[in-house]
């Protein structure tokens, strides 16, 4: 089986390392991908939202399964585009066509969704830029903050917290002025959620689904969460208040209901689906859906499962992933995010990166990175993703940090208190 996985950061890698474990014979191609998934497979100079590059690409390679890692190409409706061609009848895609991918692509249809099917979440309205008034005066009957959220796809910085009622009523205008273009045409103000985050994540063929590993990441630039948000600087799975009870209400009052909506709704979903959660006194409430998997998420849940991933997707493909079986490890994962210096505002480019052909204990996946002239380089502002597991997230964490020690690149910044308000829990 030849597999192409589209994107290239340091998801797609650890999707390509997990597929490479397979004891079926796969032959995995990656586009475009980076020097990391250049070691497990081929990547292909294709950009995923090039529909027609990558048909010409599953042609050319006689692929037969596409994973498709970015939000993007969903949201444009790359899995449509693919299953529409006759040509590429026999290819499965693992990856919610357009309408399924709403729930990512429109904060306001997944509100709605949410509101439809009983699914638990903040208070909200949705105005655009002739109802700013409106927009205004349902932001005075909330309590501060006030959360502001771009209504599509707007590259992780679409979400805004804010105190003061003034500030928020010139960033709402700003945002319905065209700061995040079509993405901010319309904005969902929602009532702020007091608690603690993390994620949760299924694979679903669209009739069943199987609970992967949960994990809890860190978007904040600075020790103490704090500073500007980033596309994550860390992750740890498992997440120690996830506790049995804890995901059953998960499964109960949010999983479940998500995918019989989908299913009621008419929407055929085959894929991942990533729920954003707030643990409000022990109760569960959706921040957000993503129609695909997190980063740098996937890089400590991925590594949790010990069976078959390609078994998974070809359940998913065929409908009969009830049948198959997911094996988790009770080990804890951790990876820490190695940045460019300036990251998240303006950061250099092809800075070489050294240490890398010594790393032990550890599994370093390439997230922003490039080859030059034979040497590894920086190319993007998350540049490494060093994972590690133990059986403790202590022992996880001292693994990755002694692995940091040994990778250098100029301008490096890491976060150096990844699972520091998880330390004192109980699982």
């Amino acid at each position: 089986m030849n597999i192409l996985i589209l994107g290239s950061g340091g998801r797609e890698h650890a999707l390509a390392w997990k597929l490479s474990q397979s004891s079926r014979p796969l032959k995995l191609f990656t586009a475009p991908g980076n020097p990391g998934t250049a070691m497990l497979g081929v990547n292909l100079p294709v950009d995923p939202l090039d529909f027609s590059a990558v048909r010409s690409a599953i042609l050319e390679h006689k692929i037969g399964m596409v994973v498709v890692g970015p939000e993007a190409p969903l949201v444009e409706g790359i899995t449509d585009y693919l299953e529409a061609d006759p040509e590429l009848a026999s290819v499965a895609v693992i990856g919610p066509g357009r309408g399924g991918a709403m729930l990512e692509g429109s904060k306001d249809f997944a509100k709605g969704f949410m509101k439809r099917h009983g699914i638990p979440t903040a208070a909200y309205e949705t105005f655009r830029a002739d109802t700013i008034a409106e927009a205004v005066r349902f932001m005075s009957t909330l309590a501060p903050p006030y959360v502001l959220k771009a209504d599509g796809l707007a590259a992780g910085k679409g979400v805004l917290i804010i105190s003061d009622p003034d500030e928020a009523a010139l960033e709402l205008k700003a945002m319905l002025g065209g700061r995040f273009g079509k993405a901010g045409s319309k904005v969902v103000i929602e009532q702020y959620l007091s608690g603690i985050e993390m994620s949760a994540f299924i694979v679903t063929d669209g009739i069943s689904y199987k609970l992967l590993p949960e994990a809890k990441d860190y978007k904040r630039i600075g020790e103490g969460d704090t500073g500007k948000n980033t596309g994550g600087m860390g992750a740890v799975s498992p997440v120690p208040f996830a506790t049995p009870g804890f995901m059953r209400k998960v499964e109960d009052k949010v999983i479940r209901p998500t995918v019989e909506g989908l299913r009621d709704e008419g929407i055929e979903y085959r894929g991942f689906i990533f729920f954003g959660l707030m643990n409000v006194d022990g109760e569960p409430y959706v921040i957000e859906y993503n129609a695909r998997l997190g980063d740098p998420e996937s890089e400590v849940i991925l590594p949790r499962i010990e069976s078959d991933l390609y078994d998974l997707l070809e359940g998913v493909a065929r409908r009969d992933l009830s049948s198959r079986t997911l094996m988790t490890s009770h080990d804890s994962a951790v990876t820490v995010m190695m940045v460019s210096g300036g990251y998240p505002d303006a950061y250099p480019k092809g800075v070489e990166i050294t240490g890398l052909d010594l790393i032990t204990g550890s599994t370093v996946f390439h997230a922003g990175t490039a080859e030059r002239d034979g040497r590894i380089v920086t190319s993007g502002g998350r540049v490494l993703s060093v994972t590690s597991r133990g059986e403790t997230m202590e022992e996880a964490l001292e693994k990755s940090y002694r692995t940091v020690s040994g990778i250098r690149f100029e301008g490096v910044n890491y976060r150096k208190d990844i699972g520091f308000d998880l330390k004192t829990s109980k699982r």
